[in-house]
């Protein structure tokens, strides 16, 4: 299988390629150039799967055999060992029509440690076999930034900088970052928001020149090999649940600022997995939302929320969506980002949107109603969402038929958003990893949100 960008500038590349040029040269995303459809007597045969195994078999169909068979096996056995849960993503009933996939047991306690865990061990493993050096650059909303510096923290021959907004990630996500004091990270806090972090990170990849000489790496999804890690789940939790009920419509909510968790489960139901809905949950900052129902992709005001990880208003993953909604015309994609970067704003026509809408549902959920289904599924159901799992469940609610099953994805532990949960008058206990990190001492360098002073701080670093 080969890979190719969505602006179709760059020449066909295998899997390590794409995966360490991470954002393509000409600033499109990388995709597989046909998506492989699983045969249903598979599906069959992965029902009965391990975690590890499945995934094992998924990537299988794109690492073009560049990855030998056991040493693809020895790196997701050794991405996982450290997960708390065996299942490494539980599926969690919680009423009749309602399941909940964990998918915080690793080590930060956000949905992030699973394809990061397996990325800095993919990383390592390449720079050993290819001699080639890793630098790391990464932007976060909270819990990406923590998630990949513990996976490749200590590591030789790779250096990780992550950027994450000044003051507006939870205490708990900046302190999981800040407080890693190894020489091979560096933690840059910039003045202004996530989607500032985010265009000085494709900035820097856009200018070619600079990414070679430094040798830049992207571990945000940007990175196709993070949207194909995310993608197992998906076929995990649908086997999950349609062995234990039978249900003939199996459906997500998926909470997505970044567009690339429901890109993932997208990916999954191109292979074939047959989801019956995909259902699109944000909050307040909802471009994404209003691309669904109205099929206009436009910033709006940015707003400070209870679920800070959605904070975004422009999703990196929505190019690679695109792309497949314009029947992977590359010359159609590049002349709409075009369009937005010189207009703000995609609007696509009626005939667009109708596919649009048939491929997802969406919900943006107000911060009051956040508090509200914390409170509710704590009280009624005994279950303790964090905010952005609470979003899912506020869309599942809005957008499925009871004669569906829905998995709503639980993103992160609620501790981490504790700031969240005391509003709603509720008390939780941390665990031990977590409370340990109010004791330790933090490293961190605020910087303006400026290209070239970030610039100047990886030079330095790097």
């Amino acid at each position: 299988m080969d890979f190719i960008s969505t602006r179709g500038k760059v020449e066909k590349t295998g899997f390590i390629r794409t995966f360490l040029m991470g954002l393509g040269d000409d600033g499109g995303l990388m995709l597989p150039t046909d998506i492989p459809t699983v045969p249903q007597e598979v599906f069959k045969q992965w029902e009965q799967l391990s975690y590890r195994d499945l995934m094992l078999e998924i990537f299988s169909y794109f690492t073009n055999g560049e990855i030998p068979r056991e040493e693809l096996k020895q790196l997701i056995d050794e991405s996982y060992s450290g997960f708390r849960s065996p299942e490494v993503t539980p599926v969690k009933q919680i009423h009749d029509s309602l399941y909940v996939l964990e998918l915080f047991h690793g080590p930060t306690f956000a949905f992030k440690d699973i394809a990061l865990q397996f990325m800095g061990n993919l990383y390592s493993y390449v720079s050993r076999k290819e001699n080639e050096i890793i630098n790391i650059l990464g932007a976060t909303s909270g819990d990406t930034g923590a998630a990949a510096i513990q996976g490749v923290r200590g590591k030789e021959g790779i250096r990780i900088c992550i950027l994450h907004p000044h003051q507006k990630v939870s205490k708990v996500q900046e302190l999981q970052m800040t407080t890693v004091d190894d020489e091979n990270v560096l933690n840059l806090s910039v003045h202004g928001n996530f989607d500032d972090c985010q265009r000085i990170i494709k900035e820097l990849f856009a200018d070619v020149e600079y990414k070679n000489k430094y040798h830049l790496r992207a571990i945000n999804s940007i990175n196709f090999v993070r949207i194909l890690a995310q993608t197992v789940y998906y076929f995990y939790a649908y086997f999950q649940i349609s062995r234990r009920t039978q249900a003939e419509k199996i459906s997500f909510s998926v909470p997505t600022g970044n567009f690339g968790n429901i890109f993932s489960a997208y990916l999954a139901k191109r292979m074939g997995l047959p989801i019956h809905r995909l259902v699109l949950a944000t909050n307040e900052n909802n471009i994404l939302e209003r691309f669904v129902k109205e099929g206009v992709y436009r910033p709006g005001d940015f707003r400070v929320t209870h679920s800070p990880s959605m904070d975004i208003q422009i999703a990196s993953n929505f190019e690679r969506y695109l792309y497949y909604l314009l029947d992977q015309n590359q010359e159609k994609v590049t002349s709409l980002m075009q369009q937005f970067q010189s207009e703000d704003q995609i609007v696509i026509d009626p005939q667009l949107l109708k596919k649009v809408q048939s491929d997802f549902s969406a919900h943006g959920v107000k911060n009051e109603e956040c508090l509200q289904i914390i409170s509710k599924y704590s009280g009624e159901y005994d279950y303790l969402a964090d905010p952005h799992t609470a979003c899912g469940i506020a869309a599942y609610e809005a957008c499925c038929d009871k004669d569906e099953v829905c998995v709503t994805l639980a993103t992160a532990h609620p501790a981490k958003f504790n700031e969240s949960i005391q509003l709603c008058d509720i008390s939780q206990k941390f665990p031990a990893e977590i409370q340990a990190l109010f004791d330790k001492p933090q490293h961190m360098t605020v910087v303006e949100n400026s290209k070239q002073e970030v610039a100047e701080q990886l030079k330095r670093f790097f």
